[in-house]
């Protein structure tokens, strides 16, 4: 049967939310749910509702949707508060038969105007010590869709405001810590970075994607578009920007991660770019190349959607083979990516800006960090020998370089690190 879930959102706008206890009025408020919800009795449920949430789900809506999960899925065995920011409280829900994240939101009145069940994951990843020089906190940025769950670290000793950096990651469902499970990614990538850059008396942001780990969107794959990844990025930039503690922005992209940068910070308050591994071409021209490889039948099916992604026009019936690139319900992300052109956006980049490529990066070859100079004469260029996508020391040799990419513990190339440290700390 499939995952029912339930939930509405309503006024979610952007704003700083570091983690703090839970509130009385939250505890009191998801008790009275607990009750309501083990008793069959939705009805009670619904007059927790606001006004807004009523109205947005109705009561013959919320009702058989709440009673065919409680059937689903047992009653609601326990509930452990995980954090709270900015009127929303994010609690683990073990159920007699499954276990989700339940967010709850209440207004001035404490009444519910959210309420939303997402899928609950245990990390098992191997997670790099934290070291004894930095602290972290969890960041939540309620957006108009849901919200985006990161992590912030910060040196335990600054002195007076210090630069904070916002990384932002790969392509795909790419975690905060730069991890992927669909692509056998476990490398910590983002999390190392941001220890190195906190030992080093640099704060910096890192958070799920929208949709992946512990952020939450009501949007679904089939709408997804990568202007969606910009306006997370921008949220995240003005919630630093309002915070006193910080004494400038600095971006960080990593793979398509330096596109959705690119697009982010126009007009934002952000002082300096960092452009990793990224790419130089435009999306419809780095997925041609890499069906070349493929045999023909599946290049010509793919040629003949991608001409009518450039049309405006998705294809519903698509040979299974390609499902991993150009199923349907990622076709519309397809045509948002591909109609944008990076060397295009690197002119427009007003900041001072550094491009970092590795010469071992599978993925990414060193043409394009060459071309995205050339595009910003003005850009740094670090061309990094022995170091690949994942910003660690690997041959060239494809099984071993692979290999890097589920090693946790294996640390990041020690210049590329000083060359993001160096170029922070002089950017004014």
């Amino acid at each position: 049967m499939k995952r029912t879930a339930f939930f509405i959102v309503v006024l979610l706008f952007a704003f700083k939310a570091l983690a703090q206890a839970e509130p009385a009025n939250y505890t009191a408020a998801l008790t009275k749910f607990k009750h309501y919800y083990n008793n069959n009795e939705p009805d009670s449920i619904f007059t927790m509702f606001s006004p807004e949430m009523k109205a947005a789900l109705p009561l013959e809506n919320f009702k058989p949707t709440t009673i065919q999960l409680k059937s689903q899925y047992g009653e609601l065995v326990k509930t452990d508060f995980v954090k709270y920011g900015n009127s929303l409280a994010v609690y683990k829900a073990t159920f007699k038969n499954s276990t989700f994240l339940l967010n709850l939101s209440l207004n001035a009145q404490n009444k519910l105007t959210g309420l939303l069940l997402s899928p609950y994951k245990e990390d098992s990843t191997p997670q790099a010590a934290l070291d004894p020089a930095i602290i972290e906190s969890p960041v939540l940025l309620k957006t108009l869709s849901g919200s985006i769950s990161g992590t912030l670290t910060m040196p335990k000793k600054a002195d007076g405001k210090i630069p904070v950096v916002l990384i932002i990651g790969d392509s795909g469902p790419t975690d905060r810590d730069g991890n992927n499970a669909k692509a056998d990614i476990s490398a910590n990538t983002y999390k190392l970075l941001a220890h190195e850059l906190g030992k080093n008396g640099i704060a910096s942001v890192r958070y799920d994607k929208r949709m992946v780990g512990e952020s939450v969107s009501t949007t679904k794959e089939s709408q997804l578009r990568i202007d969606d990844y910009s306006d997370d990025a921008v949220g995240l930039i003005e919630m630093l920007n309002d915070d006193q503690r910080f004494s400038k922005i600095i971006v960080f992209g990593h793979g398509e991660g330096a596109l959705v940068c690119m697009m982010a910070m126009a007009d934002q308050p952000v002082k300096a770019y960092i452009s990793a591994e990224g790419e130089s071409e435009q999306g419809d021209k780095i997925l041609t190349d890499e069906m070349k490889l493929k045999p023909k039948y599946q290049a010509d099916e793919f040629q003949t959607i991608l001409d009518s992604l450039r049309k405006g026009k998705t294809t519903p019936i698509v040979d299974p083979s390609l499902y991993y690139i150009a199923r349907p319900s990622i076709q519309v992300f397809l045509m948002s990516w591909c109609r944008c052109i990076p060397l295009k956006g690197m002119k427009k980049v007003k900041v001072p800006t550094l491009i970092i490529q590795g010469t071992t990066d599978l993925k990414v070859k060193t043409d394009n960090a060459e071309k995205l100079k050339k595009a910003k004469s003005d850009a740094e260029l670090l061309i990094i020998k022995g170091m690949n996508h994942e910003l660690k020391d690997a041959p060239a040799d494809e099984e071993q370089n692979l290999a890097t990419y589920s090693k946790p513990d294996l640390p990041l190339n020690a210049e590329m690190v000083s060359g993001v440290v160096a170029f922070v700390n002089k950017v004014k």
